[in-house]
């Protein structure tokens, strides 16, 4: 009886110890990212979708945090005034840092970036498209370029109007000429559809303009892959670096031609910025998307969730850039996916993560204890094991001799 219950004593303590960490593995929480305290109130959290540790997983283990990630030994980044933020390379599409890069938040006109992604290869920049009423159908009081019902303009002006000045009629228009028959409706279907072949899991487009509807939603890390999508089509790069459009008269509606100017500063205040994309919403707050070259490097930086305390959504968009140029080249802490690759991307979660397209890898050294926990539950089932048939056998050793001696073999109790 004595051996019996130390044996399952032993084995009970073993399966009920603590974990031992692997070397390398921490159990830490999330490093906090760099933030001012924000104003009073804060931002309006908006309604979003349960966290999927899949799809927080797409472009490395270390992306799949709500604090802040960047390469070991460098420089902090600056402090900024968003929820949530990314810096990425825009060509080798190497993420440089981030802080919560996958969770959920409000995008407002930055989701004009997904129409472009999704639009711009299917309709004609030449073509002369009339305006309906149905487009100039928007909320009072937020964006718009100046389009009247009824005027005609070619399709690249349209382009013009939503990259420089974020006009939700444009936005409008441009996805209902794209949705086909279904209109508006067809060419909402399409932006969500060009997400999830973008590998966009966490972004879901309600409206085309961005102004706030049930459902919509978007991640820092979504944004980088959208805006990467778009800086591959050479008529994007030439429209939003943009700085001063025309938009023709319309006789027949008797209104004047008129010009506009891009609404993101960066291009007149940052050297070498490519463009970008401004927006605000009360629910979004301010959320910003800007790319920059320089010394042969092009990086992309999104914000969301954003306050103006100090600097406009623009100027913490410079700063994070400035961080990001200081960091050498090889740098990363992930990676943005190729188009329809992020699928094959994500782990198992049973295994160390695979190697990631673009030639980095989401495979830390801590993630071995995907490994080594199953790995110390087998060898302690085991050892349980092995003591029990241990005890076992002494038990009939002990019925042996005594039998030997009286000829009955014992009850136990």
């Amino acid at each position: 009886m004595r051996v019996t219950g130390l044996a399952v004593a032993v084995a009970a303590a073993l399966l009920a110890s603590p974990p031992v960490p692997a070397t390398g593995a921490t159990a830490a929480a999330p490093l906090p990212c760099p933030r001012p305290a924000p104003p009073a109130p804060g931002p309006t959290p908006p309604v979003t979708p349960s966290p999927d540790p899949v799809q927080r997983a797409v472009g490395g283990a270390r992306l799949a945090t709500s604090g802040l990630v960047v390469p070991p030994g460098v420089a902090a980044p600056p402090k900024v005034a968003a929820t949530s933020w990314l810096v990425a390379d825009l060509d080798s599409g190497e993420v440089l840092g981030g802080c919560g890069p996958h969770e959920y938040a409000t995008p407002a006109s930055v989701q004009k970036l997904l129409l472009a992604a999704t639009m711009l290869p299917r309709l004609d920049p030449a073509d002369i498209v009339t305006v309906t009423a149905g487009d100039l159908d928007i909320e009072p009081g937020s964006s718009a370029v100046g389009l009247v019902e009824g005027g005609r303009y070619r399709v690249e002006t349209l382009w013009l109007g939503l990259l420089l000045r974020s006009g939700n009629e444009v936005a409008n228009a441009l996805a209902r000429l794209g949705g086909g028959a279904d209109g508006l409706a067809g060419g909402l279907r399409a932006m969500n559809e060009q997400a999830r072949l973008l590998g966009a899991y966490q972004t879901h487009a309600a409206t085309a303009s961005g102004l706030d509807g049930p459902g919509q939603f978007t991640s820092a890390y979504d944004l980088a892959l959208i805006t990467r999508a778009c800086f591959a089509d050479a008529r994007f790069r030439r429209y939003v670096a943009t700085r001063k459009a025309t938009i023709p008269a319309q006789p027949r509606q008797r209104t004047k031609g008129f010009t506009i100017d891009n609404d993101n500063q960066l291009l007149y205040h940052y050297p070498g910025a490519l463009g970008g994309k401004t927006g605000y919403t009360d629910l979004a707050r301010h959320t910003y998307v800007g790319a920059a070259q320089r010394g042969g490097r092009r990086l992309v930086v999104t914000l969301l969730g954003a306050d103006v305390i100090d600097q406009r959504g623009w100027q913490q968009g410079a700063a994070l850039l400035d961080w990001g140029f200081t960091l050498p080249r090889d740098a990363s802490v992930g990676v943005l996916v190729r188009p329809g690759a992020a699928t094959a991307s994500v782990p198992p979660t049973s295994a160390a993560p695979l190697a990631l397209p673009g030639g980095a890898s989401g495979a830390e050294a801590s993630d071995r204890r995907a490994f080594t926990g199953p790995l110390r539950s087998a060898s302690l089932l085991g050892l349980a094991a092995g003591l029990t048939l241990l005890t076992v056998g002494l038990l009939g050793r002990r019925r042996s001799l005594r039998t030997a001696r009286t000829g009955n073999p014992s009850r136990t109790g």
